[in-house]
């Protein structure tokens, strides 16, 4: 190597260095930047928690494994007086009495839509009032005009912002919209067109013009409950937003909606479980994964690009999984000569619908998987589970879904897939 080769080599070499210490400054400074507009308090449950063992809910505060029981009094108390407590109703405006057009005319008031549970049902349209016959001229139908519904938020798990103005254009928000992306709680940005029959999510870079616009915020998920900075950040960016073009901007009540995430929390909690049913191999011995794989194949179950075995339904949302025990995923070309000692079964309790019916399939799969590779089912303590064992996580299960269904966020449903994300 000559003097000019080995010159050209330093200089590459202060370059890369050079580069490399920009980049590490400017993203020390994003990062700080980040952390000084948008801390939160809250710990990353899905990554402090490693393996959940049977019927177990992921712990919030700690690694520690604890089993689910049910609900003291005092969690009964918070959860039931949730409505009274937080002021959950629904704000409502107020319409005026819309007159019939014809001969007698009679003013139909319209009745506010009354939130039941978390949905709510579309009722028929408001008959207008008998009219006398008039000889003289046919009797004209009632025109009304259609009114959207209060807010498209789900009152049960979101907090909410109105916009309302004389034709917003939705590009007044791209800023803002992009701004929500960096916070811990997902953000909806719904819209209600001057000349649309419904709501719709917002369409940023076309030129419909919107008479209403709500945002909305998640008070709640698997990482614990939304914080009063979050839901501050989000007023003011939604009114820096407005302010220029005059928009009316209404931010509900931030104490009513902390509590309403706190309890919301403990709720998340109480349910949020992952069960898990082991098979492992008798001795020292290792199961053999063409067996594994035949059983997985012939109850319906598709190898994911995860590496695991994964039982769908039609919406694509996983039943239960199929996973090798030991770290290692399980690959395509190396699944026939794939050793493991085990491999476990999963099932994430809020997110199933039917779920006894679904949990009593995995345990069926299990019991068979047992038997055709010669091995045992066991918790994640290697205890055997007897019939007795099955029959009590799946009473569990059921006081689970009791509550869930109680609450008006059924296990499955919409709702119970966005709080346990």
């Amino acid at each position: 190597m000559n003097e000019l080769q080995i010159a050209l080599a330093i200089v590459g070499a202060v370059a890369v260095a050079g580069v490399l210490g920009y980049n590490r400054i400017q993203e020390r400074r994003y990062r700080k930047q980040a952390e000084a507009t948008f801390r939160s308090m809250e710990r990353d449950v899905l990554m402090d928690n490693a393996v959940v063992d049977a019927y177990s809910p992921p712990a919030r505060a700690s690694n520690q494994r604890v089993e689910p029981e049910v609900r003291d009094a005092q969690f009964e108390h918070d959860l039931s007086g949730l409505d009274r407590a937080t002021g959950l109703q629904e704000p409502r405006f107020e319409q005026g009495p819309q007159t019939v057009s014809g001969p007698a005319a009679q003013p139909i008031e319209t009745q506010p839509s009354q939130m039941v549970t978390v949905q709510e049902a579309p009722g028929p349209a408001p008959s207008p009032a008998p009219r006398p016959a008039a000889p003289a001229k046919p009797v004209r139908e009632a025109a009304v005009v259609s009114i959207p519904p209060c807010s498209p938020h789900e009152q049960a798990i979101e907090y909410r912002i109105q916009v309302k103005g004389d034709g917003i254009l939705a590009n007044v928000f791209s800023d803002a919209v992009a701004h929500t992306r960096n916070l811990s709680k997902r953000v909806r940005w719904m819209g209600y067109a001057v000349n649309g029959d419904g709501w719709e999510e917002l369409r940023l870079w076309s030129d419909i013009h919107y008479r209403e616009i709500v945002v909305s915020m998640q008070l709640a998920d698997r990482n614990g409950s939304v914080s009063e900075q979050e839901l501050t950040a989000l007023c003011g960016l939604v009114r820096d937003a407005a302010a220029p073009h005059g928009l009316r901007v209404s931010c509900d009540d931030f104490d009513s909606a902390l509590e309403r995430a706190r309890v919301l929390d403990l709720f998340c909690v109480d349910v949020d479980v992952l069960i898990g049913l082991n098979v492992v191999a008798r001795g020292e011995e290792a199961l053999p994964m063409h067996h594994v794989r035949h059983e997985a194949e012939t109850a319906g179950m598709l190898l994911a690009p995860d590496g695991t075995y994964q039982l769908q339904d039609q919406r694509g949302e996983i039943l239960f999984s199929l996973c090798n025990h030991e770290s290692t995923p399980f690959s395509p070309e190396s699944l026939d000569s794939f050793s493991t000692r085990g491999v476990t079964l999963l099932f994430d309790v809020p997110r199933v619908p039917d779920g006894l019916k679904i949990f009593d399939s995995m345990v069926a799969l299990g019991r068979k998987l047992a038997h055709e590779v010669s091995g045992l089912l066991v918790d994640d303590n290697l205890r055997p589970l007897t019939d007795s064992g099955i029959e009590r996580i799946r009473h569990q299960l059921a006081q689970i879904y009791g509550r869930m269904d109680t609450r008006g966020i059924p296990a499955g449903s919409d709702l119970a897939l966005r709080l346990f994300s």
